[in-house]
């Protein structure tokens, strides 16, 4: 926990210290003392007052300070000569288990140059609480046991030091037990729990307690753990050390296994409550159990790993004796180890075991090769760090002390990298640094891990109809990043059955390089497309394949000329039509339809008129073929029109049809055709008029005013239209009559799409979907309406097909 002083706090600190500063100004070296955890930008001392410099001669001179550990606690004002707090400073962290915490550093200056040698004292705060290594403790204690018995407690640590380190602790209230502070060789305070009441098992069994450690800081900070007691149900004496305490010295880098003390304990019981058993107590710190070994039968305390007087410069522990009743008891003894200090030398690495090949598919966390680093040296100069080149799919991995695995962090891949050099880097932490690097080379193994993979997922292929058989259609390449065989493909189409017919006889691929070839010519108008599978393989174990879908779209070509179905062509190439002479202008004369079974855009169809007798007479739409008159007949034109139509697709070159209608003009309305039923039609050709006339001219003088009044009312009368089928001037009957109504066309074409319903006045198309191939269209000739009835459904035409 940080506790933060005030920059007024901490000038009161630098005052305090200031005149000690001021007494030492004799001596080479200028000392400050201040207390950690300063706010930056706090000012220590006037620098350049205290060595005697000239202020105004700072920035000229280019004084500075030099770095400390790479960091830069302190900085000076060049403007005014104060030292000042550039970078927070934390004593637990510069001088770790050291009572006294001095910086050293060399300020300088030019013209001329000058050293100026600083001691930087950073006095300790308390800004860390007590904690305990274990938050509970357990103990074993019989019932037996004598008052004032002691028991060894897991001391509470604390990073301050003098009056902010642990100072005392306190135990919960408890009738049966109370505490003894004692203080260690280097001022760390410990407990021993003592029983000060006999215990009665039968009463209470456990006890619970709460140890709490303080501090000597102001405001004081604690911690608690807690104690639970487990009461023994027993009767016997504790075995005893010879002393209480042992001291013994001992040399860093002893060899392992050297014997350091052997201790001794007595116990006055008998049998086996007299077998002793020698253990460490909680007190004794994790770290000492590494280093040292206890002999659990004969008390002997051997080096159990290397000793370094840079880590530790002395161990505290404490023995407990045991004995081995069923409600066993023990006694303890302190035992200090101090290390002696010996010179040792450079950082060294040895790769103890290495693969130089492996499979590409290695798995992760692999181990590939194993090496140990050491330094003989002690504190930082004997911290050895070891790191391999950046950006490499492999890591360092700790399996001992010392000792490192290089394992495998990433998935590979050789196709991407096919071998790695990877560079080991030992460096120690003493200054200047000593570092060494070894390399090694770890070559990849190709499995067969990528399928071979085409340039799409998906193939258009156009080909164009009438092709030439064995023709090449595309080339399907894939591409496998393997080596060797496992590079090695082999092409085949996944069979597919279409209409009975295997693809394998439609198609063939070559089966080395992925040629698509057409084994037939194709006819756009029975074949449209292909949808099939192409696979490529390699040659791995086991192989791996991949497949993709070609689809095959057979072209049009204009292979198809049109046909003219309409106007109906049963006796000839000439189609002859007749119209009333009294036909307005814009009135329907024919309707010209042609089909092309090519494709949509081959297939549209444009009429134009190739012969036409009279120009002004008759248009014709060019897109639906209807023929229109454009005026009025008059008496100079002729009786006889001929009309020679051309149908023509939208292909390249373009193909055509062409139709011969002869027009022939009527004084008198023809009968119509309306739904398969002829209709006749009712003139009123005026007969009363022709009997009054007959009557007027034997009979002028008496009927003579009757004659002219009877024929002025005939001449206002209109005709009487039919009810049936009234007579219309618009009225075009074909002479074909019942006869081309019973007129068929049969066609085996198996490809004709539409089959149509037209007659003169209005066309009509009906749409039929394909039938099987093979089968016969048979289609009947059109009844034609005068335009004023419509077709019936019942005697629509429609198109028939047989086997």
């Amino acid at each position: 926990m940080d506790t933060h002083i005030s920059a007024r706090q901490g000038q009161r600190y630098v005052l305090a210290f200031l005149m000690v500063c001021l007494l030492q100004s004799t001596s080479a070296v200028t000392h400050y003392s201040i207390p950690e955890e300063m706010e930056i930008g706090s000012v220590v001392a006037n620098l350049a007052a205290d060595l005697n410099i000239d202020v105004k001669t700072l920035s000229r001179r280019k004084m500075r300070l030099d770095n400390i550990a790479n960091k830069r606690y302190l900085e000076i004002n060049k403007e005014t000569g104060e030292l000042f707090i550039f970078e927070r400073i934390d004593r637990e962290y510069l001088c770790t288990s050291k009572s006294t915490c001095v910086l050293k550093l060399d300020a300088s200056i030019e013209n001329p140059v000058r050293m100026f040698n600083i001691e930087l004292e950073i006095l300790d705060i308390n800004d860390n609480e007590p904690h305990f290594r274990r938050d509970t403790m357990h103990l074993d204690i019989s019932e037996s046991t004598p008052v004032g018995e002691r028991f060894s407690l897991n001391n509470a640590v604390d990073p301050d030091v003098g009056s902010n380190s642990i100072k005392t602790y306190y135990l919960s209230e408890s009738e049966h037990f109370n505490i003894e502070i004692q203080s260690g060789r280097d001022g760390s305070k410990f407990t021993d729990l003592i029983l000060k009441k006999p215990l009665d098992r039968e009463k209470q069994n456990i006890h619970n307690l709460i140890l709490t450690a303080v501090d000597g800081g102001v405001p004081a900070r604690s911690g608690t753990a807690s104690i639970v007691v487990q009461v023994l149900d027993t009767n016997d004496n504790a075995p005893q050390f010879d002393k209480e305490s042992y001291t013994i010295t001992l040399s860093e880098n002893s060899p392992i296994g050297s014997l350091v003390v052997k201790l001794n304990a007595t116990d006055l019981d008998e049998g086996s409550n007299s077998d002793i058993t020698y253990l460490f107590s909680l007190y004794t710190s994790e770290k000492t159990q590494q280093t040292f070994s206890l002999n659990p039968d004969n008390g002997e305390i051997r080096v159990k790993d290397m000793v370094n007087y840079e880590d530790f410069k002395m161990y505290d522990m404490e023995i407990i004796a045991k004995d081995k009743a069923a409600n066993s008891l023990s006694g303890q003894c302190k035992l200090t180890i101090l290390i002696t200090d010996m010179n040792d030398n450079h950082p060294e690495i040895s790769v103890k075991s290495f693969q130089s090949t492996i499979k590409e598919n290695v798995e992760v966390d692999t181990v590939i090769a194993v090496v140990s680093v050491s330094d003989k040296d002690s504190g930082e100069n004997g911290v050895v760090d070891i790191k391999i080149n950046d950006n490499l799919p492999f890591a360092l991995r700790e399996s001992a002390d010392n000792y490192f695995e290089l394992v495998v962090s990433t998935l590979l891949d050789r196709e991407r990298v096919p071998e790695y050099d990877i560079t080991f880097t030992v460096t120690d932490r003493g200054t200047p640094q000593l570092s060494d690097n070894e390399t090694i080379t770890v070559e990849l193994l190709d499995v067969n891990d990528n399928v071979p993979r085409f340039n799409q997922t998906f193939f258009t292929i156009p080909v164009t109809e009438n092709n030439a058989p064995g023709a090449l259609l595309a080339a399907l390449t894939a591409v496998d990043p393997d080596l060797y065989e496992n590079q090695y493909l082999v092409y085949f189409i996944i069979e597919k059955e279409i209409a009975n017919t295997s693809m394998s006889m439609l198609f063939s691929i070559n089966p080395e390089n992925g040629n698509l070839y057409a084994l037939k010519t194709f006819d756009y108008e029975i074949e449209k497309e292909f949808l099939f599978h192409i696979e490529a393989r390699d040659s791995g174990v086991p192989p791996l394949s991949s497949n993709v879908t070609v689809h095959i779209i057979i072209m049009d070509q204009n292979d198809n000329t049109p046909v003219i179905v309409s106007p109906w062509r049963a006796h000839g190439t000439v189609v002859e039509e007749k119209i009333p002479r009294n036909t307005d202008k814009g009135s329907l004369v024919a309707k010209v339809i042609a089909i092309d079974t090519d494709s949509v855009h081959n297939s549209r169809i444009t009429y134009q008129f190739l012969q036409n007798t009279d120009a002004t007479l008759f248009s014709l739409d060019q897109y639906n073929g209807e023929i229109r008159t454009m005026r009025m007949f008059s008496y100079r034109d002729a009786r006889h029109q001929r009309l020679v139509v051309i149908a023509k697709d939208n292909g390249e070159p373009a193909l055509s049809a062409t139709v011969t209608i002869k027009l022939s003009t009527i004084e008198t309305a023809l009968k119509s055709y309306a739904d398969m039923t002829e209709v006749p039609l009712e003139y009123d050709i005026f007969s009363d008029l022709n009997l009054y006339l007959v009557i007027g001219l034997g009979s002028v003088s008496f009927l003579l005013l009757i004659t002219i009044l009877v024929t002025i009312v005939l001449k206002c009368q209109k005709p009487k239209h039919s009810k049936a089928a009234p007579p219309s001037r618009n009225s075009v009957v074909s002479e074909r009559n019942s006869t081309f109504a019973d007129s068929t066309l049969v066609s085996n074409d198996a490809y004709w799409y539409s089959m149509f319903l037209a007659e003169t006045r209005k066309g009509k198309l009906v749409v039929r979907q394909p039938v099987p191939k093979g089968s016969r269209y048979v289609v009947s000739s059109l009844p034609r309406s005068t335009g004023l009835t419509e077709t019936s459904d019942s005697a629509a035409s429609t198109l028939q097909y047989s086997k």
